[in-house]
Parts: structure tokens; C-alpha cells; sequence
């Protein structure tokens, strides 16, 4: 069986005048993009040109709803009720939806963004609460999951379709978790040896840790 990868990556996370990455040079490499929703990065006219781009190459686009954190870029752990936690993912999973068909096309996934990822990872009962309040804003959205955490156990209760992601720039702790940003090690920055890594893990079928 052929195996294939969805290349994918975060995207629109510029804000007014101040840009953030290549976003024009990524859409000729990847097969599917993050676009923030303006609340950890981004904001409507970032969000507009990036969703257009991306539709004119064919790359499939996704909401990256965070937590309301400009200065942090959303890495920072905010505690709130499951209540607001489903308002802020419905709010920003509507707003994508509603800037894609302004550029003619709906949005393909809902991946969490940042530490609002790293809590789901951690607690099954947020994951739900998140993924469910996107799915009502965007029935159709396939679930995009950090693999092997509480995150996948969450969209195999709700059996919404998902798909299960893997990082090719991020080394994995023992437990299956993400490193620390700030550990040595934990970001991978050399591109032969990441690319390797991703299909490493793909021809095993498992996630390789740091011991």
C-alpha cells in the first residue's frame, strides 16, 4: 500500500504590518495549513490573504483556534471554564469559516493551537470540550490531533473524523508529549534529520521519544 504525507504547517500569523514567516514560499511546499484566528496571532486581513493564497494553490485550509494571547503567541496556559474554553474555539472556528467564503472555499480541519493544545493533550475532558464546540461551528471539519495523547482518545469517544499529526521540527518525551521548547534537544532544526525522523516514524507505526 502506498503510503502519503500531508505536509502542513502554521500559517497568517502576522498581524497589521508585522509579518511572521514566508507564508507565500510554505503554500508551494505544504498540502495543508493552520491559519490563525486572531486571537494567539493573526487577524482579518492576514487571515483573508492567506486563506485566497492558499485556495489558488490548492492547499487544503484549517482554523488554529488559541487562547486570547497576542503578546505570548498564545504559549502561555490560560485556566477557564469549559464553557468559555468551547465559546473561544466556536468563536474563531466561525470566524475561519466565514473568511474562507469570502475566498470561495470552507475550511478543511480544526487543529488547537499552542498551550490550548498542550492542556487538551493533558486532559480528555477539555479535548472534548473543544473539539465538540468546533465540530457544532463546522460539522463537516476533520479533527486534527496531536497522535498518542488524550487528545486522540478525545475524538475516538466523540467519533468525529480526525486526522493524527506528527511533528517533524519536535522531539517527544517519554510519555508520547511534546518537549519543553526550552529543553536542549527539544526543537530539531537541522531539515535532512527531521525529514528523516518523519519517515522513520511512519515506517514503524510508533513515535519516537528521548530517553
Amino acid at each position: 500500500m502506498e503510503l502519503t504525507i500531508d505536509l502542513n504547517a502554521d500559517m497568517g500569523e502576522g498581524f497589521g504590518r508585522w509579518e511572521m514567516g514566508d507564508d507565500e514560499a510554505l503554500l508551494d511546499i505544504v498540502t495543508s495549513a493552520n491559519i490563525a484566528c486572531g486571537m494567539h496571532a493573526g487577524d482579518w486581513d492576514t487571515m483573508a490573504r492567506t486563506m485566497c493564497l492558499a485556495t489558488k494553490r490548492g492547499v487544503g485550509i484549517g482554523a488554529h483556534p488559541g487562547f486570547a494571547d497576542l503578546q505570548g503567541f498564545g504559549r502561555r496556559r490560560i485556566d477557564m471554564s469549559p464553557d468559555s474554553a468551547a465559546s473561544l474555539v466556536a468563536y474563531q472556528v466561525g470566524a475561519a469559516r466565514g473568511i474562507a467564503r469570502c475566498c470561495g472555499t470552507d475550511i478543511r480541519h480544526v487543529k488547537l493551537h499552542g498551550a490550548l493544545a498542550n492542556m487538551a493533550a493533558d486532559d480528555e475532558s477539555l479535548a472534548r470540550t473543544c473539539f465538540e464546540a468546533a465540530l457544532k461551528a463546522a460539522p463537516d471539519a476533520i479533527i486534527m490531533v496531536i497522535a498518542a495523547t488524550a487528545q486522540a482518545r478525545a475524538v475516538e469517544a466523540i467519533g468525529c473524523a480526525a486526522a493524527f499529526e506528527i511533528f517533524a521540527d519536535r522531539a517527544y518525551a517519554e510519555d508520547g508529549s511534546l518537549m519543553d521548547r526550552r529543553l536542549p534537544g527539544a526543537v530539531i532544526d537541522d531539515a535532512d534529520a527531521a525529514a528523516e525522523r518523519v519517515l522513520e516514524m511512519l515506517r514503524k507505526g510508533a513515535i519516537i521519544t528521548v530517553k
